[in-house]
């Protein structure tokens, strides 16, 4: 469904919006695929390509790498991280509009969080380097909740701050399946942010209530509620 379709869908101005990161608000893909190659060769696994990395890294570490690894998954884990850290503010880059789109929310009075199967403490170094971490309530990584998405508990964990309970006046952006479940699992409505809209049958388990190109046509949505 596109943006034009809102004043249809009933949708209104939501109390919070629950933003995932990578490749949401934020691209560092490149470093991603960089600290997953190393982890993959010191394995001994054949190295996926930039395209393979960016269709197959969804779930968090902790619960992807022991199926990848096994029993030398914390092994694996290490490396990526060595090489992740070594490099990941030095890639980093801000997705288009993604900035604008932070300010206009904020300037709406709507509560701002990020829920993101990256490290926690990863994920809020990469916020703070982007001057962004003022816009958010809470920035809540892998291993900062009981579980991670798709899981509700960490929704539960950004929301806190706020007194906000997860429900139709809280919205959850990203761009992968992983966060449509997530929202699926809060009663959250989910909103697909990304180039292609919905395949024929991609989401059938776990509907976008709206599909949005990137961040200025969000930005574009919300201006008109």
């Amino acid at each position: 469904m596109s943006d034009g379709d809102v004043a249809a869908r009933g949708l209104a101005l939501p109390k919070a919006v629950l933003f995932d990161w990578d490749n949401t608000l934020a691209d560092n893909w490149a470093v991603v695929h960089a600290a997953l190659t190393a982890a993959q060769q010191a394995m001994g696994h054949a190295p996926w390509n930039l395209d393979q990395t960016r269709q197959r890294v969804r779930r968090s570490l902790r619960d992807s790498f022991p199926e990848m690894f096994g029993a030398r998954w914390e092994e694996a884990r290490d490396i990526f991280y060595r090489t992740f850290e070594a490099r990941h503010l030095e890639f980093l880059r801000p997705r288009p509009g993604a900035g604008e789109l932070l300010a206009a929310v904020a300037e709406r009075g709507v509560y701002q969080a990020v829920v993101s199967n990256k490290t926690g403490r990863l994920l809020r170094a990469e916020a703070a380097h982007l001057s962004w971490d003022g816009y958010f309530g809470a920035v809540i990584g892998a291993n900062d909740a009981a579980a991670d998405k798709p899981d509700p508990a960490p929704v539960d964990m950004a929301l806190a701050p706020s007194g906000i309970a997860r429900g139709e006046d809280v919205w959850f952006v990203g761009d992968t399946v992983v966060d449509l479940e997530c929202a699926t699992e809060a009663g959250c409505p989910g909103i697909l942010i990304r180039d292609e809209p919905p395949r024929p049958g991609e989401f059938d388990h776990c509907r976008p209530v709206l599909h949005v190109a990137g961040c200025a046509a969000l930005h574009r949505l919300l201006e008109r509620l």
